[in-house]
C-alpha cells in the first residue's frame, strides 16, 4: 500500500471538474496541503515538453495523477478530432517519459471509456478494450488516451516504472461544464431543461434518437476510486470504474425533464448522432483489486447536480466558478 501521507502529489487538471472533488478526497486521505501540488496552464502548459520537463524540476513530485485532457461532448469531438488527439496524446507522451527520468514512485493516467469499441458487448469488460475500432465520432480522443495505456506498459516492462491506468465511465455532479458548446449528456441536459422552462418554450431539442445506453459515475465516487487505486493498485491492466448501470438518453431525458419541472415537449433531432450505442462496465477488477464500489445511488446524484447548478445560476458566491469545469 502507499502512504500517500508521505507523498508529494502532482494533480493535473487539478482545478477542473473531477479534480476539485480528488482534491477533497486526498485531503481526507491526510494528503498536506503543502504536499498537493496544482499545476496551472497558465503556469505550465502541458502540451509542452519544455514545460512539463519544468513542472517536474519545479514541483519535485513522487506521485503524478494525471486528470488534465481536452475533452467535450459529441459536438466538440466533430468540431476538433485533431486537436484532441494532439493535446492528449501530448500531454500523457511528456508526463509520461519524465515520471521515468524523475524516478517516480507511481504515475496514475485517468483514461476514458471512449477508447473501448463501438459495439463492445455489455458490460464492458477491460480485455475487450481491443476487440475493434472506437465510435467514429470520438476516436482521436479514445485512442490518444489509449496509446497511454501502451506507454505505460511498456515503461513498467523496460523501465519499471509503476504506472496505473484508470477507466471511469461518464463522470457528473456538482461543479460538471455547463457550457453547452463542450458540456457532456447530463448538464447539457439540465441546463436545455432549465433555460426551456425558466423562458417557457414549448419543446427541448435532444440530438440523437434517445435509443443509445449510458452509465453514469457520481463524481465524488469516481474520486474515492481514484484514491483506493492510488493506494493500493499496482497492476499493468486497465481497471473499469462505475457503477454498473445503464440508462437510455430517452428516459435520463425524461427523468431530467421531470426533476427540472419542464412542462414542454422534448423533440429529437435525429439527424444528429447518437454516439456509442451502449456504454455500462463491468466494475469487478475494481472491487477486486482495491475493494470500490459505487455508492451514491444515480437520482440522488442528479438531484444534487441539479441543486448545485439552479445555485450556481443564481450566483451563490459558494459554487464552484463554471470556468474550472475541463479534467
Amino acid at each position: 500500500m502507499l502512504d500517500l501521507t508521505r507523498e508529494r502529489i502532482v494533480l493535473t487538471g487539478g482545478a477542473g471538474f473531477l479534480g476539485r472533488h480528488l482534491q477533497e478526497q486526498l485531503r481526507r486521505a491526510g494528503v498536506k496541503p503543502e504536499n498537493l501540488l496544482i499545476p496551472l496552464i497558465e503556469q505550465y502548459d502541458l502540451v509542452k515538453e519544455t514545460d512539463v520537463v519544468r513542472m517536474y524540476q519545479d514541483l519535485r513530485p513522487t506521485v503524478v495523477i494525471h486528470l488534465a485532457a481536452e475533452v467535450g461532448g459529441i459536438g466538440a469531438n466533430q468540431a476538433n478530432p485533431g486537436r484532441f488527439f494532439y493535446a492528449n496524446m501530448a500531454m500523457g507522451l511528456h508526463l509520461i517519459e519524465q515520471a521515468r527520468l524523475h524516478n517516480l514512485k507511481k504515475f496514475v493516467q485517468i483514461g476514458t471509456i471512449c477508447a473501448y469499441p463501438k459495439f463492445t458487448p455489455v458490460p464492458f469488460r477491460e480485455e475487450d478494450l481491443w476487440n475493434g475500432y472506437p465510435e467514429e465520432t470520438n476516436a482521436p480522443y479514445g485512442i490518444a488516451k489509449k496509446a497511454l495505456l501502451v506507454m505505460l506498459q511498456a515503461y513498467r516492462q523496460q523501465y519499471g516504472l509503476n504506472g496505473i491506468y484508470l477507466l471511469p465511465v461518464n463522470l457528473y455532479g456538482p461543479g460538471d461544464n455547463f457550457d453547452e458548446s463542450s458540456s457532456h449528456v447530463i448538464p447539457a441536459l439540465i441546463h436545455r431543461f432549465c433555460h426551456a422552462r425558466d423562458n417557457h418554450l414549448a419543446e427541448v431539442v435532444v440530438w440523437g434518437t434517445g435509443s443509445a445506453g449510458r452509465e453514469f459515475l457520481y463524481v465524488e465516487d469516481a474520486a474515492r476510486g481514484i484514491v483506493l487505486a492510488t493506494r493500493h493498485y499496482d497492476g499493468p491492466e486497465p481497471i473499469n470504474l462505475g457503477c454498473g448501470v445503464e440508462i437510455t438518453i430517452r428516459d435520463l431525458a425524461e427523468k431530467i425533464k421531470s426533476l427540472t419541472g419542464y412542462q414542454g415537449q422534448i423533440t429529437w433531432d435525429t439527424t444528429k448522432p447518437d454516439g456509442q450505442p451502449r456504454r455500462c462496465l463491468d466494475t469487478t477488477r475494481a472491487q477486486k483489486l482495491f475493494q470500490f464500489t459505487a455508492q451514491t445511488s444515480f437520482n440522488r446524484g442528479l438531484k444534487n447536480t441539479l441543486q448545485w447548478w439552479e445555485k450556481f445560476k443564481a450566483g451563490s458566491p459558494d459554487e464552484i466558478p463554471a470556468r474550472q469545469l475541463s479534467t
